[in-house]
């Protein structure tokens, strides 16, 4: 996720400026639920991140599980765009997965720092007792999609590996973040590629 914060126009102005209030707070809500985490972060918070005054966040969200909501699509569409750019650069399943992986590697020092911003708040909400987490689909969308890739080679235990490589992403990613160390997720990355190189 770029970092609107940072950013600056042609004019000098910084993009958040730019950016119309509701992009502003939802970029902000992007940031301090992966930082901070959900229960942890108040509208007052994403308001003043977004710089807004903060009656203004009532007027484009009127809860913080609006504000949830509207993270997770917007984490959606992301997973969704990066996978759609994957398959435009990448004609074998082999070479789309190894640069999903590569994808997830290029996040090592974000993820050391503050986790996987959909595995944290996957873990967070799926804490919620809820039957069926509202996140869950930041996971399966990925999965999914793995699984393709794996059918495209023949595999018949396609969604088998797919879990697996999810499940060595996101485990390596928790102790990444655990040990304050982006060289597992490094090392992880290497492993992983060299089992789909061997598939």
């Amino acid at each position: 996720m770029t970092d609107v914060r940072t950013e600056g126009s042609a004019a000098g102005q910084p993009t958040r400026m730019r950016q119309g209030k509701r992009e502003r707070l939802l970029g902000a809500a992007i940031e301090l639920l992966h930082q901070e985490g959900v229960e942890r972060t108040t509208l007052a918070d994403i308001a003043h991140r977004a710089e807004v005054p903060a009656g203004g966040v009532y007027y484009y969200f009127k809860t913080k599980d609006d504000v949830v909501t509207a993270v997770i699509d917007a984490h959606a569409a992301q997973v969704r765009a990066n996978l759609t750019e994957i398959e435009s650069r990448h004609d074998s399943p082999k070479a789309r997965l190894k640069a999903l992986v590569e994808q997830f590697a290029s996040q090592r020092e974000l993820i050391a720092e503050f986790g996987c911003p959909l595995g944290t708040i996957c873990s967070e909400l799926g804490n919620r007792h809820l039957e069926t987490s509202p996140a869950a689909v930041l996971m399966r969308l990925p999965i999914a999609w793995m699984g393709e890739q794996y059918r495209a080679l023949g595999r018949d235990d396609a969604e088998e590996l797919a879990l697996e490589l999810m499940a060595a992403y996101e485990g390596s990613a928790l102790l990444a973040n655990t040990m304050r160390d982006p060289s597992i997720l490094t090392n992880a990355a290497r492993r992983i590629t060299r089992g789909i190189d061997a598939l």
